[in-house]
């Protein structure tokens, strides 16, 4: 009795701390700038991860997949995401200029992270990253601020958010702040808008089967050239985080303020850098 008392509290405890882990990556996935990936690095999940996902697309290897450990992790990413996304709405509402500068803080910074990790720069290497910045800036220039509802558009929301999220370095909150859904799915989180977070789950599904595998042979294949024109890309793109964009004349810059902000989420992502290195 005592033996199997002692071993169902063990597998309760892996499997609260594998929902710890995901709620952790969850914080990080409704964050623009950090990476649910960097914290499956950190945490030491992220290769067992992307090979249950890997396994999802092929139904001869469902058998072996650690189940327990799939559904416990996806418990703890949805509880916090639940949990956090009305504390940034309201940040967001009510202070738009510092909450920005903050996220514009963690993704200057993880930028410049993904840079250092490229060694042995050549004149090809300059190219793509140009190339990604290029792309980064039009695709944010062109984009409009308010972007269509429709059903249809929520779905592609979905798919291209899922793919960047299992990315380390690649936040999949910037992609929905990118196609301007952002505000719009933390509310919807929020406000518990169950039609709209099905058809954003759906797009989600249907990303990790279509793509994943896609992505991890990408970057097998071509992981140099890939990540180089993802970190342009995200340089090109702080265009459309700038704090101050859409003020009208003469409203509160919120400089001293929003210097801070900005300063703490380089220090946090710092932080969390210096974290995953330690598990690496």
């Amino acid at each position: 009795m005592l033996n199997l008392f002692k071993k169902a509290s063990e597998i309760i405890g892996k499997y609260l701390i594998n929902a710890l882990k995901g709620f952790a990556m969850g914080a990080a996935n409704v964050v623009p700038g950090v990476s649910g990936g960097t914290i499956a690095l950190i945490t030491g999940i992220f290769g067992k991860l992307i090979g249950c996902l890997n396994d999802l697309m092929t139904p001869s290897k469902w058998k072996s997949i650690d189940w327990g450990f799939l559904i416990s992790l996806a418990a703890g990413l949805i509880i916090s995401i639940f949990s956090l996304a009305k504390l940034i709405t309201v940040c967001l509402d009510r202070y738009p200029v510092l909450t920005w500068a903050f996220f514009f803080g963690l993704i200057l910074v993880s930028a410049g992270l993904m840079l250092k990790d490229i060694k042995g720069w050549k004149i090809r290497d300059v190219i793509i990253t140009i190339i990604g910045i290029a792309i980064g800036v039009v695709v944010c220039t062109l984009s409009p601020s308010e972007t269509t509802d429709a059903r249809w558009f929520i779905f592609l929301c979905g798919v291209l958010a899922i793919c960047s999220m299992i990315l380390p370095g690649i936040s999949g909150s910037f992609i929905l702040v990118i196609l301007g859904k952002y505000d719009y799915i933390m509310a919807a989180i929020t406000e518990l808008d169950i039609p709209v977070l099905i058809v954003f789950a759906i797009g989600c599904g249907v990303g990790i089967l279509a793509f994943a595998k896609i992505l991890h042979w990408l970057l097998g294949k071509y992981e140099r050239s890939t990540m180089l024109v993802l970190i342009g890309f995200v340089i090109g793109s702080l265009v459309k985080v700038w704090p101050w964009q859409g003020l009208a004349p003469g409203a509160d810059l919120h400089i001293p303020g929003a210097i801070i902000c900005c300063v703490a989420g380089i220090a946090l992502l710092l932080v969390i850098e210096f974290l995953s290195k330690r598990s690496r």
